[in-house]
């Protein structure tokens, strides 16, 4: 615990302190009922804590200091892709034309923006391999839950409804969920001692109730699934359908296209490949990208040009319908196209090799010191695991103690395959002088693990708050103040 506590604001309260100086009144009052009639707030007004804006900026100022942001140094956090965000996509998305626009305006109005997502949409097809492009998906999960509705559209518009989607045990987490609300069974498949789907047990269990496959490629291990054409083969000649989880398309870019495989739709993660804020920094985009014959199924509307002019087809029949209350997160796809424009073809293809190489870098110089979770080749991340550790010291331990190191732990325990996985993505904007920062932050607390153990395990020592109960946090959140 801090031995200086940040009071919540609503602990900060000062009845009658205010924010603002408004000048007096100089026109007739009218009551909100008068002005609004059934629409007006009838119960009491929100019991909003009264506060002055020194107490406000002050509070959340001290609060910015407390946590830890790509900006300060490497976020190591695989299967996130957390990079760093160029300023340049900050400076175009709060341009007043894109910044100040409401989603109701008449097309008229918003010709520019419509004309973006358009360009955006081409710029992910092309990127991908596809043909069709819907930018409503607020996020990854949406995406794959949209990815997914296609798929069922699609088969049940064939009058071929099936009841399983199969998912390789080196999917990201969300995969599984997203196939289950979207109403299927879902049934995992095997990976074979390389890291990648046993083909031979896709094979077996391919069937007439399988609507389709979600497969994460690069996968969870960072491992690139070499038997990728294959699959497809298998499950298109069951009469299924090949999702990918475009999360990890930052070890893709320019070297490879899911479409060009067999692929038939996918999600691509604005906020993880095309840099934009993530996580604690602002709102996702998850586009889906798809074959010519899901392109009849995507969400409604869709932006169309005719005579010249951009405009919204809502007739679209087959249409899933909407998945998002507007149009997608839009000044997140004003920052997405701003870096493709900004990279341009070759660009986003020399992002994509320096994310490898960063990764096996950290192999490399990590390999004598941790154990890898599989030997075989990895792309954008790297998974170690912790066979090894020495005097009982734990993945947890290791990841605290990097907070006094001054470094964001990397994602731990997870993939779930790998015991103890510490799972590394250093993503293409680091130095090697930061990689090299990081590299000796882990060896340094190897060696305190082994002459100091104790030290480790009570870890960290410098941060904000120290231990937490994770059990408890999971299972008991505290989500609403009372006083």
């Amino acid at each position: 615990m801090s031995r200086i506590e940040e009071k919540l604001l609503f602990e900060k309260d000062h009845p009658g302190r205010v924010g603002a100086s408004v000048p007096p009144c100089d026109v007739p009052e009218v009551s909100p009922q008068a002005a609004f009639g059934a629409l007006a707030r009838k119960a009491a007004p929100a019991m909003l804590p009264e506060m002055s804006e020194v107490d406000v900026v002050r509070h959340f100022t001290r609060l910015s200091t407390y946590n830890y942001a790509v900006d300060v140094g490497l976020y190591p956090l695989g299967s996130c892709t957390m990079k760093y965000n160029p300023k340049l996509n900050e400076e175009v998305a709060r341009l007043e034309g894109f910044a100040r626009l409401h989603p109701m305006q008449p097309e008229s109005t918003v010709q520019g923006a419509l004309e973006l997502m358009d360009t955006l949409q081409k710029a992910l097809c092309a990127i991908s391999g596809m043909d069709a492009c819907s930018l409503q998906p607020a996020a990854g999960a949406q995406g794959e839950f949209t990815g997914v509705q296609l798929i069922r559209a699609y088969l049940e518009s064939k009058g071929d409804a099936r009841k399983i989607i199969l998912i390789p045990d080196s999917a990201h987490g969300t995969n599984p969920a997203s196939a289950a609300f979207s109403g299927y069974a879902v049934e995992q498949v095997q990976s074979g001692p390389d890291g990648c789907v046993d083909v031979a047990a896709l094979k077996a269990r391919m069937g007439p109730d399988v609507a389709g496959i979600m497969l994460t490629v690069p996968n969870t291990l960072g491992i690139f699934e070499k038997n990728i054409v294959e699959i497809c083969r298998v499950v298109h000649a069951g009469g299924g359908q090949v999702y990918v989880d475009g999360a990890n398309l930052n070890a893709m870019m320019g070297l490879a296209r899911p479409g060009d495989w067999g692929a038939d739709v996918m999600h691509i993660n604005l906020h993880k490949t095309f840099t934009t804020p993530h996580g604690g920094g602002g709102p996702g985009s998850g586009p889906v990208v798809c074959k010519a014959h899901l392109e009849p199924f995507l969400p409604r509307p869709v932006v169309v040009k005719r005579d010249g002019r951009y405009a919204w087809d809502w007739d679209r029949p087959k249409s899933i319908g909407k998945v998002h209350g507007f149009f997608g997160n839009f000044l997140i796809n004003v920052r997405a196209l701003c870096y493709i424009e900004t990279m341009g073809g070759e660009g986003l293809k020399r992002a994509s090799e320096l994310a490898v190489l960063n990764a096996n870098y950290l192999r490399a110089r990590l390999a004598g010191d941790l154990q890898l979770g599989f030997d075989g080749p990895t792309l954008h991340e790297v998974v170690f695991c912790d066979k090894g550790l020495p005097n009982g010291v734990t993945t947890m331990d290791l990841a605290k103690r990097l907070i006094d190191y001054g470094f964001h732990p990397p994602t731990v325990y997870f993939p779930l395959i790998v015991h103890g996985a510490i799972m590394i993505e250093p993503t293409e904007t680091e130095p090697v002088e930061e990689l090299d920062r990081f590299v000796d932050a882990v060896k340094a607390i190897l060696k305190e693990a082994a002459e100091n153990p104790e030290l480790v395990k009570s870890a960290p020592h410098t941060a904000y708050r120290r231990r937490l109960d994770d059990v408890a946090a999971a299972r008991s959140p505290k989500l609403t103040y009372k006083p």
